[in-house]
């Protein structure tokens, strides 16, 4: 079957033109300028992306991804997917040897659906100082023979490890973490200047919600933030929920590391697509209100309510970056640190058809994985 969509406000990341896209099993064929060459689907002059791709997601819609519960975890991926996500990756966080063990294998069969692009530990191997809503009592030090199991549970899909490069062995399970060809990412940490560099030369290649769980900037001992914007190997994840990262801060952010280092995550958990009340994140008790995660007992931040949809909206109407910009921050720039650029994360001819509809406003008004319409505009 063939599907024409016309009278789109395409976004590329070259800039918005008006025209059209031909779909064909599941991918893009035709992308054309101007009126469609035969009638197709309308869609009233409203904007087209590229699905979202989030390489920082805990859960959504009541489910939970470090539990490893497979109807929870298809609750949230539909919720996500439903506010444009079409490429998602399951985060865990710090848990005992045996429980992370079981949820990956668990979730590694949610990869082998495709529902899923891959798994990432965020933890065990952090900063007792920088712990955020992690369990303190259940973290330790990192381990390359440990991860090597946790990596043989997931059966290729891991995608990646957060670990704070300040800890022993750190350097040693960053290297094996690449030479697996898992993206290490520096984060939760109290690291030097030095140290971060030190994780850097090891191979890490992304920094894990730049600026949360990581010391201030100081114009004496500039530590992990300055080291991680500066070095041209490092990809910045942040938090676009109003809450986690002044917009302020985005923009420097921005400025420092550019559109191809810098990608837009939700860290979401459970919460999102819900309303106020208690949840769990791993094994730590949440409470939001008003929208805010909050640890119930210490109330440090624990994940957010955020979706995509709304981190795309605020990046264009609070931080003031373009919408070509904004694709390249939440499409094209995640699908790259994944290593699956060459089949999402744009338009194009032989992409996948993974596409939002927005509206003037930027709302979500269709969204299509693979050719199919998950919301039909």
């Amino acid at each position: 079957m063939s599907l024409t969509l016309a009278d789109a406000r395409i976004v590329t990341a070259e800039g918005v033109h008006d025209g059209w896209l031909t779909i064909e099993d599941g991918r893009i064929t035709h992308v054309g300028h101007g009126a469609a060459p035969r009638a197709g689907h309308s869609l009233g002059g409203r904007h087209v992306v590229p699905g979202f791709v989030d390489i920082h997601n805990h859960g959504g819609a009541g489910g939970s991804f470090p539990t490893g519960e497979h109807d929870g975890a298809r609750e949230a991926v539909a919720l996500h997917e439903r506010h444009g996500t079409t490429t998602m990756v399951a985060s865990l966080v710090t848990g005992a040897p045996d429980d992370l063990a079981r949820a990956t294998a668990s979730l590694a069969e949610l990869c082998d659906d495709g529902l899923l692009a891959g798994i990432h530990f965020e933890g065990p191997y952090i900063s007792r100082a920088r712990c955020g809503a992690h369990n303190p009592e259940l973290l330790r030090d990192p381990s390359p023979q440990e991860f090597a199991g946790l990596l043989a549970a997931g059966r290729e899909h891991v995608r990646m490890l957060t670990i704070a490069p300040e800890l022993p062995g750190a350097l040693d399970t960053i290297r094996a973490a690449a030479a697996e060809g898992v993206i290490a990412a520096l984060g939760h940490s109290d690291a030097t200047y030095e140290q971060t560099l030190a994780g850097i030369e090891a191979g890490a290649t992304v920094a894990t919600h730049l600026y949360n769980a990581l010391p201030p900037l100081g114009h004496r001992t500039p530590g992990p933030v300055a080291a991680l914007l500066e070095d041209e190997r490092i990809t910045i994840e942040l938090i676009n929920d109003g809450v986690h990262v002044h917009p302020a801060m985005l923009r420097l952010a921005y400025e420092v590391a550019g559109p191809a280092r810098t990608a837009l995550i939700t860290d979401a958990m459970a919460a999102a697509g819900m309303g106020d009340g208690t949840y769990v994140l791993g094994s730590m008790d949440v409470i939001v209100a008003d929208g805010v995660a909050r640890l119930a007992e210490g109330g440090s931040i624990a994940g957010s309510t955020l979706t995509m949809d709304v981190a795309f909206r605020r990046t264009v109407q609070e931080v003031g970056l373009t919408l070509p910009e904004a694709v390249q921050l939440t499409s094209m720039t995640p699908a790259r640190v994944l290593g699956v650029d060459g089949t999402t994360g744009s338009i194009a001819v032989g992409k996948a058809a993974d596409l939002v509809v927005l509206s003037d406003e930027l709302e979500v008004a269709g969204v299509m994985k693979r050719g199919a319409w998950i919301v039909e505009p």
